[in-house]
């Protein structure tokens, strides 16, 4: 069971929240979870050089509250809070509600699944070894105080022309059954020109108090 379920989803309410935080009712819900998607798709591709971990939605009745956790706050700010205000306006064609956008800083980008999928992908766009890659992520994440990482590439690996397959690594333990474990999982897709990488990150970062 616990090689085939989302980490994420199967310990939400025990040592995980949820990304999304409101009430609807069914005449309104489908619209609101279009608009929460629509909402994520854009600040994710307009804050893509901060680096960022994930983006929190809460609503109340006339309010969304958005926080989104990236490694270099700084450039979501931007100058004089230029960055932030040009985002709102932005997001105030997609929702009619009032819009607050914060952005937090995150400590340690080196155990953050989302960070290190994203920086795997980014590397491999730049044609490098992913041996190398995946080693110094797995090496950063270790140094920074991870119990354990897991990465698993899958694709067409050495090129357009090898043979597509897909390959593990791990170093530490990744107790993927065990609700008290703080196991932060990602998942990502590397577009390259010859076809589609797929990146899964586990990192175990300790036990969560319940």
């Amino acid at each position: 069971m616990g090689q085939k379920i989302n980490p994420y989803g199967y310990r939400l309410g025990i040592s995980k929240n949820w990304m999304s935080r409101w009430y609807s009712d069914k005449k309104q819900y489908g619209d609101i979870v279009l608009e929460d998607m629509k909402i994520r798709k854009y600040l994710e591709k307009k804050f893509e050089m901060a680096g960022v971990k994930s983006i929190e939605i809460e609503r109340s009745v006339n309010e969304v509250n958005i926080i989104v956790k990236v490694a270099k706050p700084g450039v979501v700010i931007g100058k004089g809070g230029s960055g932030v205000e040009d985002a709102e306006k932005e997001l105030k064609k997609i929702t009619k509600s009032k819009i607050r956008l914060t952005a937090e800083e995150v400590k340690n980008p080196e155990v953050e699944a989302q960070l290190v999928a994203d920086y795997i992908s980014r590397q491999l766009k730049r044609r490098l070894p992913y041996r190398r890659i995946v080693i110094a992520a797995i090496s950063s994440a270790r140094d920074k105080g991870a119990k354990g990482i897991k990465i698993k590439l899958a694709g067409l690996l050495s090129g357009g022309n090898s043979i597509s397959r897909s390959e593990t690594f791990l170093d530490g333990s990744i107790p993927s059954q065990t609700l008290r474990a703080d196991v932060d999982y990602a998942q990502v897709h590397c577009q390259m020109l010859f076809g589609t990488i797929g990146i899964k990150v586990w990192i175990f970062k300790g036990e969560a108090v319940i």
